[in-house]
């Protein structure tokens, strides 16, 4: 079975981006993460797919110790509100499995069915880290190259303050 980062990574080389990437057990939650990576250095993340009333998809991506409060996220968003997403749409539209969402998978999503959130913190972060479409690995890359990324595949980048309050009427 071929990598399903190479074309990850080729992508990334084509648009001169430097990335390192460590390889490790599988991970499956932050939780995973936080007990095995040792001392990678920089911002690590939690990803959420998650779909709302009116079937808009979202990728999600927060600081791994940002509270999100699933119930008001819709309000954030500006969208209907939100559930999270079958593991069978998850790979039908960015063709990872759970354990391996990543701001990467958007490479995948070839129809651009997905609306793109990331956290403030990770947008004005220095260094973050990402699985590249597995578990098992994780790569660093700067928050700069990811944005350039992001944009480079078509996407508006919603950036959110996961801090602010959001006031309920």
């Amino acid at each position: 079975m071929s990598d399903p980062s190479t074309a990850l990574f080729d992508y990334l080389e084509n648009l001169g981006i430097q990335t390192r990437t460590h390889e490790h057990v599988p991970l499956f939650t932050v939780e995973d993460s936080q007990k095995l990576r040792g001392d990678l250095p920089g911002l690590h993340s939690k990803n959420l797919f998650v779909k709302d009333k009116k079937d808009a998809l979202w990728l999600v991506v927060a600081e791994e110790n940002t509270e999100i409060r699933m119930n008001h996220l819709h309000k954030t968003l500006g969208c209907a509100r939100l559930s999270f997403g079958k593991p069978e749409l998850l790979l039908e539209t960015l063709g990872v499995i759970p354990g391996s969402v990543t701001p990467f998978a958007l490479i995948n999503d070839h129809s651009r069915k997905i609306n793109f959130a990331l956290d403030a913190k990770l947008a004005n972060g220095d260094i973050l880290n990402f699985h590249p479409l597995r578990n098992d690995r994780t790569t660093t890359i700067q928050s700069d190259d990811l944005l350039r990324f992001v944009t480079s595949l078509g996407y508006e980048i919603r950036i959110i303050d996961f801090d602010e309050k959001i006031d309920s009427f």
